[in-house]
């Protein structure tokens, strides 16, 4: 029986491009900008490029197609197939690019993603069929500045991605009966106590995109009653109530909440704002306390969570774009 023959690894050296880079942010995040075309076409391409993403399937076999669309109005149609994806340390695929009278770009790229602790170094290698090619692309295309301009790009747009997540909604069940809201507001919390409690302020971004608030009464005192009244796009009103018990400007809010339709039978809630102030920026903790677990668990599952989200999300556009003033 013929022995195995030992292959040495093949030497690329003399056909490769090799750009590197240490993000100040952890790997999920650096992988989850990699990954999410929503993202990619934020950041992807040397400064003064913009990219429209046509499909984006990252797994292997998956294809990606891309247009660069240079400066000076050239575009640059690329297409790419992913060969291996393994999260979060490791991408590679085969590229395909050209523009209008070009012999057009072919290469192995493979992307690396290593920890260092909060840290994270990108790896980008590009392999080229021959040494000739590598230093054509290089001097036509000017791939390596390219390349370290598209990951400035990245490095800028990653602290983007952090305050978007940080502002996310997130939701917890600490115990049966309860439901926890966390949200942070680029705003201090004098002026998101204002928009909590205005009817002026309210009456611009309470409840989901999808409604308006056609009902709003607010008397603001301890034993003081609120109403409000969503309408949907057909015209059907979803009305709401409560009672305050404790307003501590701007900090605090305790009230009653109950979805005030009798045809649900969904029974009152006991509820909990608090706002704490952070340079400049504000956390909400909203704690809400039901009767019974499956009264909590009917109001999860008529669709609590994004209605919220969809809500803060206007209230964060509100406090953007609209001064207030106490």
């Amino acid at each position: 029986m013929a022995k195995n023959k030992s292959t040495k690894p093949i030497n690329t050296a003399d056909r490769e491009i090799v750009i590197a880079r240490v993000f100040d942010a952890p790997r999920e995040l650096v992988w989850e900008a990699w990954t999410n075309p929503r993202h990619v076409a934020q950041w992807w391409g040397p400064r003064g490029f913009t990219t429209t993403i046509e499909e984006m399937d990252v797994r292997p076999g998956g294809v990606w197609k891309h247009v660069m669309h240079g400066p000076d109005g050239t575009d640059y149609p690329n297409r790419s197939v992913f060969t291996e994806v393994l999260k979060p340390e490791r991408i590679v695929f085969s590229h395909g690019g050209e523009k209008r009278g070009d012999a057009g770009v072919q290469f192995e790229s493979t992307w690396t993603f290593e920890a260092l602790g909060e840290q994270t170094r990108v790896t980008i290698r590009m392999v080229f069929a021959t040494a000739a090619e590598r230093d054509r692309v290089a001097q036509e295309y000017g791939a390596i500045e390219g390349g370290h301009q598209t990951l400035a790009r990245l490095a800028e747009h990653l602290p983007k991605i952090a305050e978007k997540k940080r502002n996310a909604l997130t939701v917890t069940l600490p115990a049966e009966r309860e439901i926890v809201l966390t949200r942070w507001f680029d705003a201090p919390r004098r002026l998101v106590f204002e928009a909590w409690t205005k009817p002026e302020h309210l009456a611009r971004w309470w409840g989901p995109r999808c409604y308006t608030l056609s009902v709003c009464e607010v008397d603001l005192r301890p034993g003081g009653a609120w109403r409000f009244g969503l309408r949907g796009a057909d015209g059907e009103e979803h009305p709401f109530k409560g009672v305050y018990h404790e307003i501590t400007p701007p900090a605090r809010l305790v009230m009653t909440e109950c979805y005030d339709n009798p045809g649900t039978g969904r029974p009152e809630w006991h509820t909990t704002l608090d706002l704490e102030e952070h340079d400049g920026k504000t956390k909400l903790t909203i704690t809400c306390v039901f009767p019974s677990a499956e009264a909590r668990d009917a109001h999860l599952d008529a669709g609590m969570e994004r209605g919220a989200s969809e809500s803060y999300d206007r209230l964060e556009e509100f406090l953007a774009d609209i001064p207030l003033r106490s």
